[in-house]
């Protein structure tokens, strides 16, 4: 049968007297190259099309996560003004109903932390508005509502609004014209990541433009992590998203203007030329700061894990308001993922220790590193500081030593001017002491840290009150048996281990 088979290909045939297989292989061929010629066309009409209405070619497209939809922005309103979202129940989500309450606080922009305990020294009257000159020059910046969805946008008068369904899609030669050909004057921070301008829009508002290194696909990757991760979301401590460029090798994106520094500069650096942060305005910062990490934790799906919360990453507004930046380490935390594993990235002294030694990272990760942020704001030390003795040079261990020492009121900053009860400074460290649990398990979340820094008292539930005072009691008369047998009563200094460490 093979025989007829190759016989009947090897014939000639009346085309040119070619064989069989030698006119079926030029038919097959042809096809291929006009289907192929078909297809170029029609890519070719296709992208011009695009180009014609104003959008962004096929191969410029973003790749955005879909799992993203906890706030969709509705189309844009004659005034380009956002309308207002839609947020994911949170009524599935938690079964507790304080922390309910903390979270809608927290997504509603909740506004009653803001007292007016951010003022300078008294011996600046006008302190507050000399700083921020200071910072940012001449031109104030963009002000945040109270209600987040609602506030007039800083992209209100530009004529292009994103196809993806957020922000507005800039072309390279608007950031130049907003930036002066991206002159050094304009520089307000760099890094490894990149560099990030100051610039003003064609409309007036002032924006902060981070334009990404092109290092062998870092910026790319970095681009997508902080579109994916906060391209979305809206919280009045998120520092919000405005939009993007692509062209070429080029990646930037916009960001609203924050115009008062960042925590690191009013703790350790220049801002403090100005007037220290008082103890009511430390905080209102670190407040607002859980507010929105339990946002990012808990509020919406998949949860984003910061993964680099420090304080040169909190940004503060002209009315001394936190905004969380730079998602460019954030990881998404899909549904039913209680970990994921991956590069350790962060930085030192802030990486929590299971994610330091194993790569293991969730959001008690970014727990602990708020715990570290707390110690350092209440402290006004460093987290880890070199020029100190050796056991002081770790902010964690060095504030526990002092605790278990009883010297507590000895680790406050000095430069607070009015110093806050004793039983609030309590509070606050022991919250940062749970937050630093070496046990990630142990560390709560962070909205329980929200209700935690809010309270008039260090918040224990009712049930761990009694269980512990239970548990006290049967470790006092279980001592007291092992006292009278072993004369162990006749040491005055001796304590039984199970109360010392019921302290803390």
């Amino acid at each position: 049968m093979a025989s007829d088979l190759n016989s009947g290909l090897s014939k000639k045939t009346f085309v040119f007297g070619l064989k069989v297989w030698v006119l079926m292989g030029i038919i097959v061929g042809l096809f291929i190259i006009i289907i192929l010629v078909v297809l170029s066309i029609c890519l070719t009409l296709r992208k011009k099309f695009r180009r014609v209405n104003g959008k962004l070619p096929l191969s410029h497209v973003i790749s955005v996560s879909d799992e993203i939809k906890e706030i969709k922005v509705d189309q844009v309103s004659a005034n380009n003004h956002p309308q207002n979202g839609v947020f994911k129940s949170l009524n599935d989500k938690f079964g507790d109903r304080e922390s309910e309450k903390v979270l809608n606080q927290t997504m509603n922009g909740d506004n009653s932390s803001q007292s007016g305990s951010f003022n300078h020294l008294e011996k600046d009257a006008n302190g507050s508005q000399s700083g921020e000159d200071c910072c940012v020059k001449s031109i104030s910046a963009y002000r945040s509502s109270s209600h987040p969805i609602t506030a007039p946008s800083p992209l209100s008068g530009l004529p292009e609004f994103s196809h993806l369904g957020w922000g507005h899609w800039f072309t390279l030669r608007d950031l130049e014209l907003a930036t002066n050909r991206f002159a050094k004057d304009n520089v307000i921070g760099e890094g490894g990541y990149g560099i990030v301008y100051r610039g003003q829009l064609i409309n007036g508002n002032p924006v902060a433009i981070k334009k990404l290194l092109n290092n062998l696909g870092q910026a790319e990757k970095e681009f997508r992590v902080e579109v994916e991760a906060i391209g979305h979301v809206r919280h009045k401590n998120l520092v919000r998203l405005l939009g993007y460029c692509i062209e070429g090798t080029h990646r930037l994106l916009i960001y609203e203007y924050v115009n008062n520094g960042n925590l690191e500069q009013w703790l350790h650096g220049a801002m403090r030329q100005h007037g220290f942060l008082t103890w009511d305005a430390r905080i209102k910062i670190l407040l607002g700061t859980a507010k929105a990490l339990a946002y990012l934790h808990e509020a919406i799906e998949p949860k984003v894990v910061h993964r680099d919360i420090k304080s040169s990453n909190i940004l503060i507004d002209e009315d001394f308001n936190a905004k969380i930046s730079d998602f460019g380490l954030a990881k998404l935390l899909g549904a039913g993922k209680s970990h994921i594993t991956t590069r350790v990235m962060g930085t030192f002294g802030y990486v929590a220790p299971e994610y330091a030694n194993s790569g293991l990272l969730n959001e008690k990760s970014d727990v602990y590193s708020f715990g570290v942020l707390l110690l350092e704001a209440i402290t006004g030390r460093d987290p880890v500081d070199y020029s100190r003795p050796a056991a002081e040079v770790n902010l964690v261990d060095w504030l526990k030593m002092m605790v278990g020492c009883r010297c507590s009121e000895e680790v406050l900053d000095p430069n607070i001017e009015t110093r806050p009860s004793t039983s609030t400074l309590k509070r606050a460290l022991l919250t940062a002491l749970r937050c630093v649990d070496p046990d990630a398990e142990k560390r709560p979340r962070m909205s329980q840290v929200v209700r935690m820094l809010e309270s008039e008292e260090y918040p224990i539930p009712r049930e761990d009150r009694r269980r512990r005072r239970s548990q006290a009691g049967n470790m006092e008369v279980e001592t007291h048996r092992e006292n009278s047998d072993t004369d162990k009563s006749d040491n005055p200094d001796y304590k039984p281990s199970g109360l010392r460490n019921q302290r803390v």
